[in-house]
């Protein structure tokens, strides 16, 4: 007997449930919430999750996403879920992947055995993330459950291109952390990789220090694997500027763009274009918003990219 797996999303991501059971042989899953005066959460999976595959799709957006993605998760196999599967489009610690001050929290590292510690299902556990600042990210999680690093480079491609416009470019990176993924992707491209290298100052200050190809005369499309102030990738997008590049264009995976982060962006004159995926849900927002700006955030969809990972999965 072949069941599609039954999918189910916190309430930021209902998009993202929507997306992929339109896209796949999947099935949408009902789930009630709301808040109780005190704050209290009440949540309740509707749709009988009993002998089945379960998707549960949610973020670490902030830490009350994140803890209803747990609680959500362990409510699946407490009522039978024969295997369980979170899907994890923006894991939102990952920036503290390591501690470099004596005292320092790895929050990356808590948030992973917060999510090892769901109750296993009869047939196992597992995480899909995409695009980690931190490739040893997935090493974290432990207590059974089977950590996935899901690469958006085939949707960051079509993004890039489409930009491009069937015009030569210049692939670049906002600093060289990102240097070996933004190579790999110029290569696909057919296209040069340019680098910057960067000196951090604290949690918004960088200062470039280098910048590593001739970009004179070209167009260049830069990539980092998110954007959250802008503050690295304008000093990036200047410094490329002040080399001779003929225009600019921002492309991230992770569009998290707190407060008033695209405003500034748009504002500095630099880009053409600023494009990212749908990881977050706040980008979703954004380009709603920006429909009629100068330059409006474009922002392309996952879940194609996601739904080979899940379909697959039948009884």
């Amino acid at each position: 007997m072949t069941t599609r797996p039954l999918v189910f999303a916190t309430p930021e991501y209902g998009y993202l449930q929507a997306a992929l059971c339109g896209s796949a042989a999947l099935e949408a899953g009902e789930i009630d919430t709301f808040a109780f005066p005190d704050g209290e959460r009440y949540l309740r999976l509707v749709t009988p999750v009993e002998g089945r595959d379960v998707v549960m799709i949610g973020g670490t957006v902030d830490d009350a996403a994140a803890l209803t993605l747990f609680d959500l998760a362990c409510g699946a196999v407490h009522y039978g879920a024969r295997r369980l599967t979170l899907v994890v489009p923006y894991y939102g610690y990952a920036t503290m992947e390591r501690s470099t001050k004596p005292g320092e929290v790895v929050t990356a590292k808590t948030r992973a055995a917060l999510f090892s510690a769901i109750p296993p299902a009869s047939y196992g556990n597992r995480v899909l993330l995409l695009d980690l600042h931190a490739e040893g990210i997935p090493h974290y999680f432990e207590a059974g459950l089977v950590a996935t690093h899901v690469y958006a480079k085939p949707v960051i491609r079509d993004i890039i291109l489409d930009i491009a416009g069937g015009q030569p470019f210049v692939l670049a990176c906002t600093d060289a952390g990102r240097a070996k993924w933004v190579e790999s992707l110029a290569n696909d491209l057919g296209v040069t990789a340019a680098f910057v290298f960067k000196r951090r100052h604290d949690g918004e200050r960088t200062e470039i220090t280098a910048i590593d190809a001739q970009v004179a005369g070209k167009p260049v499309i830069l990539y980092d694997d998110m954007i959250r102030t802008g503050g690295s990738l304008i000093g990036a997008a200047r410094a490329y500027q002040r080399a001779g590049a003929v225009s600019l264009a921002a492309v991230a995976t992770h569009g998290i763009f707190p407060g008033d982060a695209l405003h500034k962006l748009q504002a500095t004159g630099l880009f053409s274009a600023i494009a990212c995926t749908d990881s977050h849900p706040r980008a979703r927002a954004l380009a709603a918003a920006s429909a009629g700006d100068p330059t409006p955030l474009r922002v392309a969809s996952i879940a194609p990219l996601l739904a080979p990972h899940l379909a697959g999965h039948v009884l």
